[in-house]
């Protein structure tokens, strides 16, 4: 039986709110405006079954250089959606327009989904579920100050950081773990796309990182150094060494009425990532091609690297306990302010 055959033909989206772009209080403040504005508009269904049979599902993810977008490529040139019965239509955005369009209902699929992130939606009433992770938490802060050895030595000085993303929210809780107190840094905020501009030109005393960036600069400065962040903190604190970061996230309403969609979308994945990891020479050349200014040799060795890179694609409901884990490190840092309902762990798979 075809994936069209087990699929109830697609219904109209219930959508409705808004989630933050860059900082957590500022811009979730106007999402109850933003998801009114959205609902009043027409969207195109998130999964269609053309006469033909054939199925298309519309999944949204941040434009490259991302980690959102790193499966997506070679989903996409190997055909690797349609051996499994579906075409996947992705579409790219900003993270700013990821956030607004995904909230809203616009998409009901996103594939840059950070755990942290689904979480906040749950806060401001966005009924959304994490259905499989991706990759796991890396990330890394960098120096040319030799005066700079340790995390702790940042205290009085500069550090460049997104400050707005979920990476830096779980440094954050890393930082306070080392004994750095973060109020006591003079933080430099950038966008993602600047911080190996800082980190290269060496403005701040330090740049906190992650990948795919972080591969590309120390390509381009190789006697950059990275501090040690403290990540066996982790296994200390929650007993696991798994970190969830960043995965596959749906619309509660749209993955209970699609179950079989949701199957099918982790078995892409699941390929893509196998896939990826045994060829790793043939995957960084199809990324780097899709990604601006990518260099295939710089991304071989990313994906050979495989704690760099934490490509671990595994359903939601067999890693709850490291979810729960990464919910409690955000309420530790007031990141969270609640426990995020059950419902964000997509028990389907």
């Amino acid at each position: 039986m075809s994936v069209a055959d087990r699929l109830p033909w697609p219904r109209r989206k219930e959508s409705p709110a808004e989630e933050p772009a860059v900082s957590r209080r500022s811009v979730l403040a106007g999402g109850a405006g933003l998801a009114l504005a959205a609902a009043g508009c027409g969207s195109p269904e998130t999964l269609t079954v053309a006469a033909d049979g054939s199925v298309t599902v519309r999944v949204l993810a941040f434009q490259a250089p991302s980690l959102g977008a790193f499966l997506p490529a070679v989903i996409k040139a190997r055909r690797i959606d349609l051996a499994h019965g579906v075409r996947i239509a992705f579409s790219y955005s900003t993270p700013d327009k990821y956030n607004t369009e995904f909230a809203s209902g616009h998409y009901e699929i996103g594939a840059s989904a950070a755990l942290l992130s689904e979480a906040l939606r749950t806060e401001r009433g966005i009924d959304v579920t994490y259905l499989f992770n991706i990759f796991d938490y890396f990330s890394a802060v960098v120096t040319s100050n030799p005066d700079v050895q340790h995390l702790t030595d940042l205290r009085g000085r500069k550090l460049a950081a997104a400050t707005g993303t979920t990476n830096h929210a779980m440094f954050a809780w890393f930082a306070e773990q080392a004994g750095l107190d973060l109020d006591e840094v003079e933080m430099q905020n950038q966008t993602p796309a600047g911080l190996s501009t800082m980190a290269i030109m060496g403005r701040t005393d330090g740049t906190e990182i992650w990948e795919p960036a972080y591969s590309s600069l120390r390509k381009r400065k190789p006697d950059i150094r990275s501090l040690d962040i403290g990540m066996p903190a982790w296994r200390a604190a929650f007993g696991t060494a798994t970190i969830p970061y960043l995965g596959l996230a749906a619309h509660a309403g749209w993955a209970r009425r699609h179950p079989d969609v949701v199957a099918t979308l982790y078995r892409i994945y699941a390929d893509a990532a196998a896939w990826t990891l045994a060829a790793p020479a043939a995957a960084a050349k199809i990324i780097a091609a899709a990604t601006p200014r990518g260099k295939a040799a710089t991304l071989q060795g990313l994906i050979e690297d495989r704690e760099r890179l934490g490509l671990h694609v595994a359903p939601a409901a067999r890693m709850t306990g490291a979810i729960d884990a990464v919910f409690e490190a955000g309420r530790q840092t007031d990141y969270l302010a609640d426990t995020p309902p059950s419902t964000i762990v997509y028990r389907g798979l």
